[in-house]
């Protein structure tokens, strides 16, 4: 009986990931971007993707960032670092710049760590937190509010501002 129950929810999970996956990948998630932009605060200042200087003049699409944040390679060898669940700054990447909610996107890591096949970005405590980890580790990128005062060692690798979606 037990193996059976571990079969049931293996394959529940897959079915999970599947659809998030899918919702991921073509971009269906509108009605996560819809609530998401309902949950966000009023403010919004936009949001941009940072990182050392020493990748000299990259440039992330929108897509590119997704994908690194949603445990893809890409050729830049870029570690990316988030914010805690619950952060606003997060909130507002989670739905402007992934498209999921953050049980969908709690659901989607949760599958790639049972499966092996991954495991989620990285958390830092708050923004200051992430500057203060993004100048000691140069290959790392963080999302922060596009307000946020940057130092001279760091490059907006990514922009994303308020009216966009």
């Amino acid at each position: 009986m037990g193996v059976l129950m571990l079969w049931r929810q293996a394959l529940a999970s897959a079915l999970l990931f599947s659809v998030s996956f899918h919702l991921m990948a073509t971009g269906h998630a509108q009605r996560d971007q819809t609530q998401q932009s309902r949950d966000a605060v009023p403010g919004d200042d936009g949001l941009i993707v940072v990182s050392q200087h020493t990748h000299g003049g990259l440039l992330l699409t929108r897509e590119q960032v997704r994908n690194l944040f949603m445990g893809a390679s890409l050729s830049h060898n870029l570690t990316p670092i988030a914010l805690p669940p619950g952060n606003r700054t997060r909130s507002l990447f989670n739905a402007k710049v992934i498209g999921l909610s953050e049980s969908r996107i709690q659901a989607y890591w949760a599958q790639l760590k049972f499966t092996g096949r991954g495991k989620a970005p990285k958390e830092v405590d708050d923004e200051s937190a992430l500057l203060e980890y993004l100048k000691q580790h140069p290959h790392s990128v963080g999302y922060l509010p596009a307000a946020t005062p940057l130092p001279e060692s760091m490059q907006i690798i990514f922009s994303l501002d308020a009216a966009s979606h």
